[in-house]
């Protein structure tokens, strides 16, 4: 009796595998297809990025570097480098033009207002994010609605209630007018952010005895601090470019001008005398205090930024 073997035939499922290696499948071209759109995208989008960096940060060099130049350079070489640089227009805008006065002036009115921006904004933004009661809804949406209210219509009321209550050319009436007119969007912005911070921490607190105004400033005032520093950075460059609201609401006694109605009076007078570099340095001191604010603390406006995107 004999045996017979035989050997197995190749079938399709030995063959699908060196098919698949053959030719690509309908997946494997979709993934290329999908990488090289990507590439592309990646390309343009940094390429953008490229030109939209250029913009701003080149007319911001040439500010700086041509206050170290004479007008004469200026006028003649306007995009060379100074050949030989020197600080005497610093000095002139310093003193002369009296930006030091108008940049303690701002210092003074940017500080207290967003020290007070932030206090109240906070506070009210906790409570509207934490606590339920009749009429929630309706206040925060009126804060809201003061984010889309054009200052432009206010500014004669605001005139009259503050020549009313003497407070008219003064520092600290711009200042309350420069906290009012902040808050909106602070309350806004703290009441999301308040929202996605954990509640259990609170609670224990107060279950230990603590006070709601102990709990506020102990507990969640830390924990919500990406997000105040990130506020509290915008505010500082809102309030201190604001231009408009001092222009109507201080334009009494000089000495209690702010930056950028010095930089305003300077740009008329340097433009008659031909002091081109005093204005660019004058326009040096005002840009560069906020311009190093948000360069120290960028990783904490970006940290509050996404805070609540990801849980």
């Amino acid at each position: 009796m004999t045996t017979e073997t035989y050997e197995d035939a190749p079938g399709p499922a030995d063959k699908a595998p060196s098919q698949a290696l053959r030719k690509p499948g309908p997946d494997a071209s979709a993934k290329h297809r999908w990488r090289g759109e990507g590439v592309v995208l990646n390309v343009f989008s940094h390429g953008f990025l490229i030109v939209w960096a250029l913009m701003v940060a080149v007319p911001l060099l040439w500010a700086v570097w041509s206050s170290f130049k004479t007008s004469g350079d200026i006028l003649s070489h306007p995009w060379s480098l100074p050949t030989h640089p020197h600080a005497g227009s610093w000095s002139r805008a310093w003193t002369k033009a009296h930006m030091s006065r108008y940049f303690i002036n701002t210092v003074i009115v940017v500080g207290f207002s967003t020290v007070g921006t932030m206090l109240f904004g906070s506070m009210a933004a906790y409570v509207l994010a934490r606590f339920e009661f009749f009429g929630n809804r309706f206040i925060y949406f009126l804060f809201v609605g003061g984010m889309a209210f054009p200052v432009v219509m206010v500014l004669v009321p605001l005139f009259f209630v503050t020549k009313n209550l003497g407070i008219l050319n003064t520092l600290p009436g711009l200042i309350l007018v420069y906290i009012a007119y902040s808050l909106p969007f602070t309350v806004f912005f703290m009441t999301s952010f308040f929202r996605t911070l954990p509640t259990s921490v609170a609670e224990a607190a107060l279950v230990d005895g603590a006070s709601h105004t102990r709990t506020f400033f102990q507990i969640m005032v830390p924990m919500a601090r990406p997000g105040i520093i990130s506020i509290g950075i915008f505010n500082v460059l809102g309030q201190w470019n604001q231009y408009l609201l001092p222009l109507v609401l201080n334009q009494g006694n000089t000495d209690k001008w702010v930056l950028t109605q010095g930089l305003a009076d300077l740009s008329v007078q340097q433009g008659y005398q031909g002091d081109w570099s005093g204005l660019f340095a004058g326009l040096s001191i005002a840009m560069l205090p906020v311009l190093a604010v948000y360069i120290v603390f960028q990783r904490q406006v970006q940290a509050g930024l996404t805070a609540g995107a990801v849980k």
